[in-house]
This record gives C-alpha cells, sequence and structure tokens, in this order.
C-alpha cells in the first residue's frame, strides 16, 4: 500500500496535510519531501489528518518528530488531528505527540489554533 499526501488550502500560517494510506519504511521519505518546503518557508502551525491512515511504523513517527523539531525552533508547532484507535495507541505507547497535541477533528484543532492566536496577541505567550 502507498501514501496519499493531500496539502489543503488553510489559513496563512497553518498548513493542513491529510494523509491516507501507510507511513512506513517505504513512504515517509516522500512525506518528508512534502513537507521539506512547508517546514522551510513561513508556516507556523501544521495540521496533520489522520483520518485515512491505516498505519504509522518508527519510521513514519521520526518524520512527524522532524516535522515538530522544525517548527519547534521557531515557536510553531505539528497537531494532529483525527487519528484511527490504531495509530493513537501507537502514539500513547511511544509519546510521539504530546496529548495536548492531538485533537478528534480539525474543527477541535481550528479552535485550538484560534485561542493561540488570540494568546499572543493578547500579548500572553505562555502555551
Amino acid at each position: 500500500m502507498s501514501l496519499d499526501i493531500r496539502i489543503l488550502p488553510s489559513a496563512d500560517q497553518t498548513r493542513r496535510v491529510a494523509l491516507a494510506g501507510r507511513l512506513d519504511t517505504h513512504t515517509y521519505q516522500a512525506l518528508d519531501e512534502k513537507l521539506a518546503p512547508l517546514l522551510a518557508g513561513g508556516v507556523k502551525s501544521l495540521v496533520l489528518d489522520l483520518a485515512e491512515l491505516d498505519y504509522i511504523s518508527s519510521a513514519g513517527i521520526r518524520s512527524i518528530f522532524k516535522a515538530r523539531k522544525a517548527l519547534a525552533a521557531r515557536g510553531g508547532k505539528v497537531l494532529v488531528v483525527n487519528p484511527q484507535a490504531q495509530i493513537q495507541k501507537v502514539f500513547d505507547v511511544v509519546k510521539a505527540v504530546p496529548l495536548n497535541e492531538i485533537f478528534a477533528s480539525v474543527a477541535e484543532a481550528d479552535a485550538y489554533l484560534d485561542a493561540m492566536q488570540r494568546k499572543v496577541l493578547q500579548g500572553d505567550d505562555e502555551d
């Protein structure tokens, strides 16, 4: 099985990336290549929509860590939305993504991003 990567329209400093299929040793490089220009650009938040991701291996986890590290260096975040139960279990076991960065839906992640941006505008940038 392969990995389908779709970069979806979103807010100025946020990009939503929908993944479908398998994120493993055979497909992680394709994800890294698609994310590279986003991570090198002005993206502040990356929302990974995993609703259609069926499988993730340690190579896929490394790709997510790499993206998190790149954005964290400039105060950004990687948020995960819609993980299927088996993907959530992997995150739980390896503690790959902090629980406060996993959301049940895109709407929930958008509300979090809105609140985070309001905090910055109000001068309360503690999160």
